[in-house]
């Protein structure tokens, strides 16, 4: 059951009002110039359906560049991060089923690699980025490579590399967004489940759950139609560079595809707890807050003002979507590029404002830092 908090109450706005879009549209189109170069970013999906049933999707510029194909919400993304709620989901059905405690120790799983400290760091804390564990894409190894779309990784020598890093702080004493956690997640469910993570997820999630368009790639190839993704030339110019990024490298952290009719009911199931977790289990209750109204739980982003979701990001692509648990509106905004500057992102300031037109007065993301 959820906490009272959490149960929706009516939009508060409908978005089937034709002044609500023309707001939408504005922002869009403003971010699409902040965060562009010498054009603007090429191209961004916005979905919005409230709980009264209206809904508002659409695209605005390029799903392809090259060809002027206009981005629709049948194109596929990377959805990066996103993926971790798809693991998060698998860890609690584990829970659920005993087959794994959230407060049991790393060192109790043979993943085929050691992680120091391992007896000390549980999973509830690499769930909620609280290991301390080293960021697993900063490590210098990585650094010193030169990695293309068909370099292969495998995850236990990129925990590897990781681990033999400072930890930032001892488990539990601290947050701090780090990627190794979920590399280990996806290696404790492999070891428990005696399984690929890929197909765990397709038989545990994707199919039960109908997600027809989401997938665990094994290539680099996405499904048609796609969206390419691209980033800014050192003369602001847009190259595609949706590819460069080897599936293999982001793994349990963030390799899977979507479209946007998939993940906008995929993330109101997993805020309000409805994909297989232990019985009462709330994952919004979760949410510890860290800077302002910004907060982490297990696998969930919590953006404060009573939204709920996550947000992935990875060369060329960056997709945010939302729950609130406060109107029962969700909000989508993907995009075809990945752009943290000005924080908190472009996919983020665009669901930012778009929430605070859905929802008046609601300001998500409102940290003290100015970051997220």
């Amino acid at each position: 059951m959820l906490p009272r908090s959490a149960v929706a109450a009516p939009a508060t706005v409908s978005i089937t009002d034709p002044s609500v879009q023309r707001a939408i549209v504005a922002t869009v189109e403003e971010n699409r110039a902040i965060y562009g170069g010498r054009t603007p970013v090429p191209g961004v999906l916005v979905g919005v359906w409230d709980a009264s049933g209206g809904n508002y999707l659409h695209g605005f510029g390029y799903a392809d560049m090259q060809q002027k194909r206009p981005l629709t919400a049948a194109d596929h993304f990377r959805i990066g991060s996103n993926t971790k709620t798809f693991v998060a989901s698998i860890i609690l059905q584990l829970v659920r089923e005993g087959k794994l405690r959230l407060d049991d120790p790393l060192s109790k799983f043979n993943i085929g690699v050691t992680i120091p400290n391992g007896a000390n760091i549980t999973i509830r804390q690499i769930l909620d980025m609280r290991s301390g564990l080293f960021e697993a894409y900063e490590v210098p190894e990585l650094n010193a490579m030169d990695v293309t779309e068909s370099t292969r990784f495998d995850p236990r020598q990129i925990i590897r590399w990781a681990v033999a890093q400072k930890p930032y702080f001892a488990p539990g004493t601290g947050y701090h967004y780090s990627n190794t956690g979920y590399l280990i997640a996806g290696l404790i469910i492999e070891a428990v489940t005696h399984d690929t993570l890929k197909h765990q997820i397709e038989q545990r999630l994707l199919v039960p759950f109908k997600l027809t368009q989401t997938s665990v790639p094994t290539k680099q190839a996405m499904p048609a139609p796609r969206a390419r993704g691209y980033g800014l030339d050192a003369k602001k110019q847009w190259e595609d560079v949706g590819d460069t990024t080897p599936v293999s490298l982001m793994g349990a952290a963030g390799d899977m595809i979507s479209d946007a009719n998939d993940m906008q009911g995929w993330i109101k199931l997993f805020v309000t707890a409805k994909t297989g977790e232990p019985a009462g289990f709330s994952a919004i209750a979760q949410c510890k807050n860290f800077d302002g109204n910004l907060g982490f739980g297990l696998g969930l982003a919590c953006a404060g003002d009573g939204w709920y979701g996550y947000t992935g990001g990875l060369p060329g692509y960056n997709t945010a979507e939302y729950y609130s648990t406060k109107t029962g509106a969700t909000v989508l905004v993907w995009v075809d590029v990945q752009n943290a500057t000005p924080p908190p992102g472009v996919a983020n300031a665009i669901f930012r404002a778009i929430a605070g037109i859905v929802d008046p007065g609601s300001r998500p993301f409102n940290t003290k830092s100015g970051k997220i």
